[in-house]
């Protein structure tokens, strides 16, 4: 379909207004999905992060805790 102006470009035949506010609507859905999936992946990672401190803290709590035991037991 070829347009005579700029103008009747953006009137799209008296459609430009719902044709326009579709394309609107879909790069603002579009955007807002990649907003949120970064948004989601840091949290994700950070959550991660956690866990591994966690993991790590509860392992070393064991080490020490056994540690102890040990020596109780040889004293």
């Amino acid at each position: 379909m070829q347009f005579d102006s700029w103008q009747a470009f953006v009137d799209m035949g008296g459609y430009g207004f719902f044709v326009w506010l579709s394309f609107g609507v879909t790069a603002l859905a579009m955007l807002g999905s990649i907003v949120e999936s970064r948004v989601a992946r840091r949290r994700l990672i950070k959550a991660l992060h956690e866990e591994v401190k966690r993991q790590e803290r509860i392992a070393a709590a064991k080490g020490v805790k056994r540690g102890l035991d040990a020596q109780e037991v040889r004293g």
